[in-house]
């Protein structure tokens, strides 16, 4: 009985995340994660999903951060009735998770279909609602850590501490004489809240994320982190206006707040009031509470309701953050995507008295990635928005595992008897990855995956492949067309301005229609032959 493994997500992009083990008895899934970034990588999450939700016996889910299982409601609403297994932390955090991103799916639809640009377009519909959110969470069947347990006849499991989020976990697999390891997030050293990441040594496969393939961050300590967020407090209130943070609602957030409420403590950044725009996060700092005497760093204390902390509650109450300065506002989604962190910029990064903190991983093609590479001008919900704030950036609020650490965490898990599969990684990361283990295990076999490659997973030996993969989707991934029109979209105006006369601006803007037209002309000319 050798099982099989195919990817259908999170191969050659950090986003989507989703591993489909097949043996002649069961089919179960690793993660089913939403497609994040640009338009064209978001579309993926209404395309096939690669296998049939009716024919999945069971999902293993490594943690509930949106990205691993944001599909699951689009899983459960197109037939699969089975246990999602997971950790009881995650169980507690996918209720909120998940119910928030139906609502997210319903509203970002509803929005799209009111932008006057979209005008006479077909309509938008939510991949999911939040009805299918909740029906997904009640299929939760938590499981304790280094726990064997069965999620499907053949396949024996067990998860491992990842040290990345709350309840985040590694998947150790057994079909038949093959054993696996699934990595999940791996998180960094000196990581508040929980101690390193744990799995056993001695795997026929291992599948290992790979987000910081290519980059080694400074390893600061957590007082080291907090002066470096300190400093950055203390330039923003001296430029006068907001410290805007980008930041996600699980995890990212806490960190921040507890952070941010030791520093206030010991009043090193003066009576800076702090907003937590992001009813999501305040629902998941509720679940940390309820954990808070097993967290390490918290002191087993309610570090959540500081009084410089307040929880903005209902819409209303964000929009009169407007009018307010010298604020701290922590607002979701951490990669400027959707929510309330998008109301925020628009009316921030105009100002050169804010600044704009980014504090995680942005990835390629989203807006965050778009500000923090240094665009004078973006684009936001249909508006032009001119970049004038400060633009800062901390890299140690990671919760990913950087390069150093992943070539460690690879090095821990040896011998590996068959093939070490690097996933959860952009183009650049996975190949200097490869590289680097490459050069500590030299012959070893080290797989990059395509969505929709599958291959045999025997035991002791290399995986072999079986089917190739959709190299088609290559254009999904990184920066899209509609981030390029974005680009010439926002520069165009003042492009056109800083032409010398009206005449000479009108024949540009008519030579700019010729080439359109005669693009379209020649395709249709094609098209008819």
């Amino acid at each position: 009985m050798t099982p099989t493994l195919s990817f259908h997500g999170a191969a050659r992009t950090v986003t989507g995340s989703c591993m489909e083990f097949r043996t002649e008895q069961s089919r179960i899934i690793v993660d089913c994660g939403l497609f994040q970034g640009s338009r064209s990588l978001e579309a993926l999450n209404h395309g096939p999903l690669g296998f049939h939700p009716k024919q999945i016996d069971a999902v293993v889910l490594t943690h509930a951060h949106i990205d691993h299982c944001g599909l699951l409601p689009r899983l459960v609403a197109e037939g699969f009735a089975g246990p999602i297994w997971c950790t009881q932390q995650t169980s507690d955090l996918l209720e909120y998770m998940l119910a928030d991103a139906g609502r997210i799916q319903e509203s970002e639809a509803e929005r799209r279909n009111r932008r006057r640009d979209r005008a006479g377009e077909a309509g938008f519909r939510p991949i999911y609602t939040e009805a299918d959110g909740l029906a997904a969470w009640r299929q939760t069947r938590p499981i304790a850590r280094e726990t064997w347990f069965e999620p499907a006849p053949g396949f024996r499991a067990r998860l491992w501490n990842a040290g990345h989020i709350l309840g985040s976990a590694s998947v150790e697999l057994e079909a038949g004489d093959t054993r696996i390891l699934c990595s999940g997030d791996i998180g960094p050293h000196n990581k508040a809240f929980y101690p390193g990441p744990e799995a056993p040594a001695g795997f026929d496969h291992v599948i290992c994320e790979s987000t910081y393939g290519d980059r080694t961050r400074e390893h600061v300590t957590i007082e080291e982190r907090r002066r470096l967020l300190e400093a950055e407090i203390l330039a923003a209130r001296a430029r006068g206006g907001n410290l805007i943070v980008p930041t996600f609602a699980l995890e990212r957030t806490q960190e921040l707040l507890l952070d941010i409420a030791t520093l206030s403590d010991s009043g090193r950044i003066g009576g800076a009031m702090v907003y937590v725009d992001s009813p999501l996060a305040s629902q998941a700092t509720k679940v940390f509470k309820k954990y808070a005497g097993e967290l390490e760093d918290a002191g087993g204390g309610d570090i959540f309701s500081h009084p410089s902390i307040h929880y903005v509650r209902d819409v209303a109450e964000s929009i009169r953050l407007n009018s307010v300065s010298g604020a701290i506002i922590l607002a979701a989604s951490g990669m400027c995507e959707a929510g309330r962190i998008r109301h925020h910029l628009l009316h921030n990064l105009h100002r050169r008295d804010s600044t704009v903190l980014f504090v995680g991983f942005q990835a390629e093609g989203s807006l965050g990635r778009v500000i923090l590479d240094g665009a004078q001008r973006v684009r936001i919900s249909g508006q032009d928005v001119t970049v004038r704030a400060a633009i800062r950036r901390i890299d140690s609020y990671s919760a990913h595992a950087d390069q150093s650490e992943l070539l460690e965490w690879i090095g821990q898990r040896q011998p590996i008897a068959g093939s070490l599969f690097l996933e959860h990684g952009e183009a650049g990361a996975l190949a200097e990855l490869r590289r680097l283990a490459s050069a500590q295990q030299p012959g070893a076999s080290i797989v990059i995956h395509e969505i929709g490659e599958r291959d045999e997973l025997g035991a002791g030996k290399p995986a072999r492949r079986l089917q190739t993969g959709r190299t088609e989707l290559h254009q999904a991934v990184g920066r899209d067309w509609q981030n390029a029109y974005a680009d010439l979209a926002t520069s165009m105006k003042r492009r056109l301005a800083e032409i010398e006369d009206a005449a000479t601006r009108e024949k540009a803007i008519r030579e700019m229609r010729e080439v359109l037209d005669r693009y379209n002309e020649f395709r249709a000319g094609k098209r008819g032959r």
